[in-house]
């Protein structure tokens, strides 16, 4: 029983940090997002969004109001995106994106992990070339000819639609066209419910890991996750299970 209750804390501390972590990147960019274009979701497409994704994502009503208040009240925080690249152990690599307000803190925390996990950091473009970065939407209650003919009305281009093992609908276009892709989409149908909207960050192609490669890749991801200026890692090795869903 003591063993037992020894996994479950670590489990629910384990859970804890992650949502903290969560909450503190919707904090920040929901911030961004406010100051940007205005603290009125309904005056800022973009906001508004950025609001509906937390909610999903179960990130509590205080922490958005908190973030928007911040703006309204003329508090400043001056955030800025970095991002990392490196390589891990057996031939894998990884994309660190950060958003700090603290350039040189976020190094120290960033590049003493890769260090711990004999792994290195790599020069700006040594790594984002092996990955794709794309608008990833999935929806269901719209056939593929419905939705090629509701994106061609709002002239987005996608770059690949796809109807899924399940019938939803998987439309990939480019990065900037996001918002464009769920407004032809919503332009039809108003009710529809996005199972993913957001901008991905794909490996081209990946590797498995085993033995030695695998405990340094997790003792990496796990120090990678203690930093509290990394927001979102991306990796290209497919046996790595992180506990969440991609």
């Amino acid at each position: 029983m003591g063993r037992a209750h020894e996994v479950r804390k670590v489990a629910m501390a384990k859970t804890a940090a992650k949502k903290a972590k969560l909450y503190s990147r919707y904090g920040k960019e929901i911030y961004l997002a406010a100051k940007a274009g205005g603290p009125e979701p309904d005056g800022n497409l973009a906001l508004r969004r950025l609001i509906e994704k937390a909610k999903k994502e179960q990130v509590p009503a205080d922490v958005i109001k908190r973030a928007i208040d911040k703006v309204k009240s003329g508090a400043t925080e001056n955030y800025e995106p970095i991002q990392f690249e490196g390589f891990g152990p057996g031939n894998s690599t990884l994309i660190v994106k950060c958003l700090t307000d603290n350039i040189n803190r976020t190094i120290s925390q960033v590049r003493p992990a890769f260090t711990k996990a004999k792994s290195k950091l790599g020069a700006e473009g040594s790594v984002a070339y092996l990955y794709d970065i794309e608008s990833t939407v999935i929806f269901g209650g719209m056939d593929e000819e419905e939705a090629l003919d509701a994106l061609i009305m709002a002239d987005v281009e996608p770059k690949d639609l796809i109807t899924m093992d399940d019938g939803k609908i998987k439309v990939i276009g480019e990065p900037t066209d996001l918002n464009k892709i769920k407004t032809a989409i919503e332009e039809v149908k108003p009710d529809v419910e996005f199972d993913v909207d957001e901008i991905t960050t794909t490996p081209q192609s990946t590797v498995e890991l085993e033995g030695d490669d695998m405990m340094l890749f997790e003792r990496l991801m796990g120090l990678l996750d203690e930093c509290d200026d990394v927001d979102q890692v991306f990796h290209n090795v497919s046996n790595y299970d992180d506990g969440e869903e991609e």
